[in-house]
């Protein structure tokens, strides 16, 4: 039963952590098109977000790993 749950927590912060830095790349690529002037900025600030989403979601697979293993 653990396993099972492990597994769709896994799932679900994968899938989140996929629509949040979908939603990051949108958003710079829309603030690029309006200032093209700041789109070093803009790509180095959505890189930052980005890995911090991914950080969040690694950190939750874990999480889940441990439930599932423990």
């Amino acid at each position: 039963m653990g396993a099972g749950l492990a597994a769709i927590g896994a799932g679900l912060a994968v899938v989140g952590a996929g629509m949040g830095i979908g939603q990051i790349g949108g958003k710079a690529m829309e603030g690029i098109s309006r200032q093209p002037s700041a789109a070093g900025d803009i790509r180095t600030n959505m890189i930052v977000a980005a890995a911090l989403v991914e950080g969040a979601a690694l950190f939750a697979i874990v999480v889940a790993l441990l439930v599932a293993l423990v």
